[in-house]
């Protein structure tokens, strides 16, 4: 069975005069789907996340939400939005935050109880929310996208600056909701976190989709392996090694990615008896996402 589309763009194009932003781009997001949107700066990341939650309006092509038009107030109480950082006014207290949220979105006031108990703010509704942690106020902000109940949730590097137990109560909230059928977009340069949660991976360059599939698919694209180990072979010596692409070395660390690490392996072993820490590695979701973009003639921000 088909899963419900809440996001549907088909053939968006964007233009900032000469410059084109998006150039024919097709994008999906299904009820209870979580889909990374990654991409080096500047590839039409934000054109698309902006078309698609109803801040530009569109110059070419078709974009629905949840069945409706982004650009119309209706829809959008269809869509929660978690920024990478928003401001609060120095008074405004967290239950106030989410409570505001929810009459905004069309709801009461006694909305944001549940929602604030569902995200583990409960006992802080008193609190200031600048007086906060950093993942407590991602929480605020996760409680306010949620009080409308929403369709979709697009995140924007939602976890930049949290600690590891702040990230992962942030993506176990996440998939409470997506497991009741909430669809999620993420924005993030964090692209191993994007391996670990999404169920699909869209890359995006120079306003085009070079890639929609799965992690695990992009991955197995690449035939490349990882070889690090600590050698005393000059890097003149290790490039001439059988199937060796790159060499990156730290003083006696080095790092090899082959096609051929069996027989890089065996060479290795033969050339250099005291070879130390050695391990092969596949490739990760970064590697692929590099590898693409670099084919397309750009680069990966870090």
């Amino acid at each position: 069975m088909t899963m419900e589309e809440v996001l549907k763009v088909r053939g968006a194009r964007h233009r900032y005069g000469d410059k084109v932003a998006l150039d024919g781009v097709d994008l999906d997001v299904h009820a209870g789907e979580c889909v990374a949107l990654l991409g080096p700066n500047g590839a039409g990341k934000t054109t698309l996340v902006n078309l698609a939650i109803g801040l530009l309006s569109r110059q070419a092509g078709e974009i629905t939400l949840a069945g409706g038009d982004p650009r119309h107030a209706a829809t959008r109480r269809k869509l929660g939005v978690v920024q990478q950082s928003l401001g609060f006014p120095n008074t405004m207290r967290v239950g106030e935050a989410v409570s505001g949220a929810a009459v905004r979105a069309g709801m009461t006031r006694g909305a944001a109880g549940p929602i604030l108990a569902e995200v583990g703010l409960t006992d802080l509704l008193k609190q200031r929310v600048v007086k906060l942690s950093g993942g407590q106020r991602q929480r605020v902000q996760l409680a306010m996208a949620l009080v409308a109940d929403p369709a979709l949730l697009v995140l924007d590097e939602p976890t930049v600056g949290l600690d590891v137990p702040a990230r992962r109560r942030f993506w176990d909230l996440l998939a409470e909701r997506r497991a009741k059928g909430t669809g999620v977009l993420v924005t993030t340069h964090l692209i191993e976190e994007s391996a670990a949660v999404a169920d699909r991976v869209v890359v995006l360059a120079n306003g085009r989709v070079l890639a929609d599939a799965r992690p695990d698919v992009l991955v197995d694209r690449l035939p490349d392996r990882t070889v690090s180990a600590r050698t005393t072979l000059s890097g003149e010596q290790l490039s001439r090694l059988p199937g060796v692409v790159s060499v990156d070395r730290e003083g006696e660390h080095v790092r090899l990615t082959t096609r051929s690490p069996e027989a890089l392996l065996r060479r290795l072993l033969a050339e250099d008896p005291a070879l130390a820490e050695l391990r092969v590695e596949g490739a990760g979701l970064e590697e692929a996402v590099v590898a693409l973009t670099k084919a397309s003639g750009t680069a990966v921000a870090a």
